[in-house]
């Protein structure tokens, strides 16, 4: 498991996890993982999240949603700015992702929020990853 990027580490067990079309996947909790997980559940591309107990530490249970035929809803999500070279944007800057269809998932002052949500408060800040 990985201790240097957790946010990277949650998008790779998601994609996983969709990849098998497991219903849920455990990850390792922290308070910007569980921004994201509050983020994707408010977009829709989760069902639910849970914070459970596993011992020594937290971890997030995340369930994950198909479609009514059993399409992924996540069919893309992807690192953005790494620890090895962060990225910060201007509210001008952030990437529109697939014209807006997409969601890019930033790290503000005023936490974790969409790019839409950015652009409404003109603040800009660190895209972690982005969705579609």
């Amino acid at each position: 498991m990985s201790h240097c990027d957790p946010i990277a580490d949650m998008l790779t067990r998601i994609r996983n996890a969709v990849s098998v079309e497991k219903p849920t996947v455990n990850i390792r909790a922290s308070r910007v993982c569980e921004g994201v997980a509050r983020v994707l559940k408010e977009q829709g591309y989760i069902n639910d999240y849970d914070r459970i107990n596993a011992g020594s530490h937290d971890e997030l249970r995340i369930h994950l949603k198909y479609g009514p035929l059993g399409e992924k809803v996540i069919r893309h999500i992807q690192r953005y700015s790494k620890n090895s070279c962060r990225e910060y944007c201007k509210v001008s800057d952030l990437p529109r992702i697939m014209g807006g269809l997409g969601i890019t998932i930033v790290s503000t002052n005023m936490g974790v929020i969409t790019d839409r949500e950015c652009r409404q408060r003109n603040v800009g800040g660190e895209p972690l990853c982005i969705v579609y």
